[in-house]
């Protein structure tokens, strides 16, 4: 059966560098053919109409017809009057000459990213394609056929070999065989009226499930269990209830994770920044930022604050409660990876201590992986009735399935193994680092799915993240979760004496992802970026010799 050309998105977003010298169409052809052959451009991929790549290039439309022409001419690309122009479908595989040193490894990557690719379907991870960069995700009936010849099987472009992008869970590691034995399960144990439309809040059997799931491993005091389709479901439907309650900002921690803020932007609230610290959210300074702007509700990551890996200290827990209660107000706790946690038993959620103040948020998007998308929302009594009818649950199948994933011991043996193998990751990374890069320092908790590295003295977190992305390294710049610089619909407030007390020339390390026999070689591909960093920054001006004096005579 030929492979569903209408079933492969068209590379729209391909990075295309045409820097270096000679003339660009030659440049371009270049740089389609390394897009073709590292994976990033899959085959059968559909290409930009040569007039809408020219005005995104910035260049004539003769350089891309050219560039096109030539790769069609030699097989690289096809090319039929009134369809796009595709990359060839065989190309990957038959390319056997290297574009540089790199090509094999990125070869190697790209296949083991297409086996796995059907496993990723969330943005809050958008990098987790690059979870199976080792190839070794799938060896299931059908796995070792062609990616190009397996009908319905679409490629998501790969990430680069070493990733470190901060927040993504391992994906090699999804309990499949666990997961077919729950469907199986789950459809054997459906009854009729299982197989019609839910409840809003979701089945009530798996709302039961998540309730003793959450009172064993978070200590939640729960009555109502709200099943949403993952963290940024449940934020959405609590914003909207907000704002009808007349609630106009929330204060947020500085830096954070964007895409809760965005949420609550886009339902018409303004994110005010507060301070962050080894201790988790400085409350002293919330305090003051609610006063000045009567914000009333705080978003924060008591557990594991994402970026900076501190958590919320036991005399900060109990003064957040406390403001909670003399301003009548809400605290949003954002629960994301707080069950990895390999010092120590993880603390309990912050919402055991005001279960009427407190609403936590949660899923199974880092435990098991985005492409699941169930989570679930528990909210203080006084706001149940605002919550029962707003936002649609995940599919009752799907629902089911965890069900008997949580039920069947299945998804407490994963956890156990996935606490083990990030664990050891994290050790071999942090190795890796002294090994590497010893003039810098690592912070956070040995916990979570990423470290934070502050960088010496002089060279900038962004240029060492191009300079990474150039030696087929991901990571993240600390900065870019800076609460004022992510918010293209709403302005952040600025208030007083809140600015974050945290290194800006900072990465965020991520190990979730990486697979454990690269951890070594994407730390030391990481330090030449560093090095490359600082040997082109500008130095300080050596201070003036001191006047000469002649001895007197």
């Amino acid at each position: 059966m030929p492979h569903d050309q209408t079933n492969v998105p068209p590379a729209w977003d391909v990075l295309l560098d045409l820097a270096g010298p000679g003339p660009r169409h030659v440049r371009l052809e270049h740089a389609l053919r390394d897009a073709v052959r590292d994976g990033r451009l899959p085959p059968r991929a559909a290409l930009p109409p040569s007039r809408s790549l020219a005005a995104t290039l910035g260049v004539s439309r003769w350089v891309v017809t050219e560039a096109y022409g030539q790769l069609v001419a030699e097989g690289t690309l096809t090319a039929r009057v009134g369809s796009a122009t595709r990359v060839a479908g065989r190309t990957a595989a038959r390319t056997t000459t290297p574009a540089r040193a790199t090509t094999s490894a990125r070869a190697t990557t790209s296949a083991g990213t297409t086996t796995s690719a059907r496993a990723t379907t969330s943005a809050r991870a958008t990098s987790s394609g690059g979870a199976a960069d080792d190839g070794a995700a799938d060896h299931g009936a059908g796995s070792r056929r062609p990616a190009a010849e397996s009908p319905a099987r679409v490629a998501t472009p790969p990430r680069r070999p070493y990733d470190l992008a901060p927040g993504v869970p391992d994906l090699r590691h999804f309990p499949r065989a666990a997961w077919v034995r729950a469907v199986r399960d789950a459809m054997r144990d459906a009854s009729d009226a299982d197989l019609a439309t839910g409840p809003p809040t979701g089945h009530p059997a798996l709302q039961a499930a998540l309730r003793g799931h959450l009172a064993a491993a978070r200590g939640v005091d729960a009555d109502d269990v709200v099943v949403t389709t993952g963290a940024t479901d449940g934020m959405t439907r609590l914003v909207r209830a907000l704002v009808d309650a007349g609630h106009r900002a929330l204060l947020v921690e500085d830096p954070s994770w964007p895409r809760l803020r965005d949420v609550a932007v886009a339902a018409g609230l303004t994110p005010v920044p507060v301070p962050v610290d080894d201790d988790g959210v400085d409350v002293v300074a919330l305090r003051a930022a609610g006063a000045r702007v009567g914000a009333r509700v705080a978003l924060v990551t008591p557990a594991h604050q994402f970026p900076c890996g501190g958590a919320l200290s036991p005399v900060r827990r109990d003064a957040l409660v406390r403001w909670a209660h003399d301003v009548d107000g809400l605290v949003v706790e954002d629960d994301y990876d707080a069950e990895f946690r390999y010092d120590r038993r993880p603390v309990a959620a912050l919402q055991a201590l005001a279960p009427h103040r407190v609403a936590l948020l949660g899923s199974l998007s880092k435990t098991l992986g985005p492409a699941v998308g169930v989570g679930w929302l528990v909210a203080p009594p006084a706001w149940h009735d605002r919550l029962r009818d707003v936002g649609t649950p995940p599919g009752t199948l799907t629902q089911l399935t965890v069900l008997h994933l949580l039920t069947s011991g299945a998804y407490a043996r994963h956890l156990r193994a996935a606490r083990t193998r990030y664990a050891r990751r994290r050790r071999a990374l942090l190795d890796a680092l002294a090994r590497h890069l010893p003039e810098t320092s690592v912070r956070g908790l040995a916990a979570g799915l990423h470290v934070v590295v502050t960088l010496p003295v002089g060279v900038g977190a962004r240029d060492v993240v191009a300079a990474s992305a150039a030696r087929d390294v991901t990571v993240a710049d600390l900065g870019r979760y800076a609460t004022g610089a992510a918010h293209p619909t709403g302005t952040a407030l600025p208030v007083s004496g809140t600015r974050s007390r945290v290194a800006t020339e900072s990465l965020v390390v991520g190990y979730g992802a990486l697979v454990d026999a690269r951890v070594d070689e994407a730390v030391r591909r990481l330090a030449e970026a560093v090095a490359h960093v600082a040997r082109a920054a500008p130095q300080p001006p050596s201070p003036p010799l001191p006047p000469r004096t002649v001895p007197a005579r």
